[in-house]
């Protein structure tokens, strides 16, 4: 298992994280079963949004005794009411709920308390303005929660949460087709047959700027819907043909400042199915070949970080150098950090000697050779 650094709280997490999704519902006995699996094969990370008691108890008593060695990103603002899940923002109602999650799970703190669900601009100011905010960061300073995060599909409310400074963590539905439609406070709009009626061309800008500013600011993105709730493995995928587990997951770990894919697991087969991932071949992770080819959409001219243009005769890490420049340019600047980063590198982009080999790679028919240029006024002069 790999592991990464969630942003600027400092700690590490499995590359393949539980989602809670596929535990709803299930026994004592799956509970367990997956969780022993997934640690053994070095899992340290999981997403529980579900207010849902008996899931709550479950998972405590199977983290009993190791709760210390596992990253718990929990969900505030989760209610459960007449047998079933509701958002909230009334402040009691939160309390109590953060309240019975400590009890049920057996611990006195979570790492991460994520505020719940925010995919509008009104609801994250009504959030960052009353009493949800003072609530959380009451809790973070009594060491109830560590770090505090938000959960959204949407990049206008995310980029506004992120740029706040009151949020450490952004729980993001990051998928190659998601990645395309600009932001929507209706989320169901993410997997609408509709919004896939037409051609869709390249990445929304909102989208790519909310990654990279997240990356400048040190917050660190944990995915959901890497698969798009399985609809991206299907037949019926609306990128126009199936994907594989392999490609999705790669996508989403090669977006700037990601750290884990908080895989909905339902199943052994599943989890050993996310869990490959690990030891898959460059050619079973490459999504690059794959989307190319997809009918319906175009990432023409668009750097997708997948590596293709590799190996450079001069060793430039153009992937690299790549997410520099577009966190420079989409700052409008050039962060000391980003800078620092750029100039750690083994390879700048100043010894690129213009052979185009690169180019010649690129699935997605990148203007490299301009891009290293642009790097080298941009961070050279």
């Amino acid at each position: 298992m790999e592991y990464r650094i969630l942003g600027r709280t400092g700690i590490q997490v499995s590359e393949i994280g539980l989602g809670c999704e596929g535990f709803n519902g299930r026994s004592m006995e799956f509970t367990r079963e997956l969780f022993e699996y997934a640690i053994s094969q070095g899992v340290n990370c999981m997403d529980l949004y579900s207010p849902n008691p008996e899931l709550r108890d479950n998972i405590g008593t199977v983290l009993q005794g190791r709760r210390e060695n596992f990253i718990m990103q929990a969900h505030l603002c989760t209610v459960w009411q007449d047998g079933q899940y509701k958002a909230t923002r009334k402040q009691n109602e939160v309390k109590e709920s953060f309240e019975d999650l400590l009890k049920r799970l057996k611990t006195d703190y979570i790492d991460i308390g994520m505020i719940h669900y925010v995919d509008s601009v009104e609801t994250w100011d009504e959030i960052a303005n009353g009493d949800v905010i003072q609530y959380a960061l009451e809790q973070k300073k009594a060491g109830k929660i560590r770090f505090i995060g938000l959960s959204s599909h949407n990049p206008i409310a995310a980029l506004k949460a992120v740029k706040s400074g009151l949020i450490d963590v952004l729980m993001f539905s990051i998928n190659p087709c998601y990645d395309l439609l600009p932001g929507d406070e209706d989320c169901e709009n993410l997997w609408s047959e509709e919004s896939y009626s037409k051609d869709l061309i390249n990445m929304d800008p909102k989208r790519e700027h909310l990654y990279e500013v997240c990356q400048r600011l040190g917050v660190g993105i944990t995915v959901m819907k890497a698969f798009g709730g399985g609809d991206l493995l299907s037949k019926y995928s609306p990128a126009g043909m199936p994907l594989t587990v392999n490609q999705c997951i790669h996508y989403a770990l090669t977006r700037p400042a990601v750290a884990t894919v908080m895989s909905g697991i339902h199943s052994m087969e599943e989890l050993r199915a996310n869990l490959e991932y690990e030891t898959a071949s460059e050619e079973e992770r490459d999504y690059a070949t794959a989307f190319a080819s997809l009918p319906k959409i175009s990432w023409k001219g668009h750097c997708m970080y997948c590596g293709h243009c590799a190996p450079c005769p001069k060793g430039i890490d153009i992937a690299a150098v790549t997410k520099f420049l577009n966190l420079a340019k989409a700052q409008g600047e050039i962060p000391e950090t980003v800078r620092e980063h750029y100039a750690a590198l083994p390879h700048l982009a100043s010894e690129c000697v213009q052979c185009g080999q690169c180019e010649k790679r690129c699935p997605f028919e990148v203007p490299v050779r301009n891009n290293m240029k642009q790097a080298q006024d941009i961070f050279q002069k």
